[in-house]
């Protein structure tokens, strides 16, 4: 086991220790250029434990998460740079960014499509409040960070009540990268 990450006391549920410890010995040997392989900051997003009693803390490794993303993130844009420059990676991220601030710029209700019928979704008014923030955001009207997109937390409707979690999440994952790219 990692000394890295503690554990929960064997009666609450943490994240399996043998899956987290294979997860970030991988993403090491990927980053330190030992594997051939390329780890995206989305691959790290997705990037999912089984719960078992006396695991690993799940907030301790999420954390490890962000900031592994972050620094995947990182080193995209320092490699992005070298290559091309600066201001080409300012560009790519204006696109990046104007792609995002076109969906922004439909009416609240109407960003994303709605859950389908009995299926769970999130809130539209909360979903459209991040969204707000965000166009104020791109605006330069108020600051906003990758981590405060990333700890949103929408509430729960069913089916047209609420927008498709799918394209929410991944819109909002694209925000994130957007944002980390500037920071």
């Amino acid at each position: 086991m990692s000394a890295l990450f503690s554990t929960v006391s064997k009666v609450r549920n943490g994240y399996d220790p043998e899956e987290v410890d294979e997860f970030f010995d991988h993403a090491r040997q990927v980053y330190e250029g030992k594997k051939p392989e390329r780890l995206t900051s989305t691959d790290i997003q997705v990037s999912m434990f089984d719960l078992v009693r006396g695991g690993y803390d799940t907030h301790e490794v999420d954390a490890a998460l962000d900031r592994l993303e972050g620094a995947f993130i990182a080193r995209q844009r320092a490699e992005y740079v070298a290559v091309n420059g600066q201001q080409a990676w300012m560009n790519a991220l204006a696109e990046r960014a104007r792609s995002l601030y076109g969906r922004l710029g439909r009416p609240d209700g109407e960003r994303f499509a709605p859950a389908g019928r009995g299926e769970s979704g999130y809130d539209m008014d909360d979903v459209d409040d991040l969204c707000d923030r965000l166009v104020a955001y791109f605006d330069r009207q108020e600051p906003i960070t990758a981590a405060e997109i990333r700890s949103a937390t929408f509430a729960r409707r069913r089916g047209k009540d609420g927008y498709a979690e799918g394209p929410v999440d991944a819109f909002f994952a694209r925000a994130i990268e957007v944002l980390l790219g500037v920071e």
